[in-house]
């Protein structure tokens, strides 16, 4: 996988690479992390990638992250490991 970008964020570490003939975005909280994979037919340009993190994507991005850590939690306190 090679290393292209990354991409500023306050509240996440972005990073863009790309692998097998895809971009793949990787947005990391803590010890979660979502990735997201653009075939690098669909984008012309990985300088595009950027743009489509727009606000309304990354407060589901956000969203998912809590979920995520609910998710965590739960099976943690069920199975008597936290």
């Amino acid at each position: 996988m090679r290393f292209v970008q990354d991409i500023p964020h306050p509240q996440f570490r972005i990073g863009l690479y790309a692998w097998n003939g895809k971009y793949i975005v990787k947005i990391e909280a803590g010890p979660y992390e979502q990735t997201y994979k653009i075939s690098e037919m669909d984008i012309s340009d990985p300088e595009s990638v950027p743009t489509m993190l727009d606000a309304p994507f990354l407060t589901k991005v956000a969203q998912r992250f809590q979920q995520m850590d609910s998710d965590w939690q739960e099976t943690g306190e069920r199975n008597d490991v936290f």
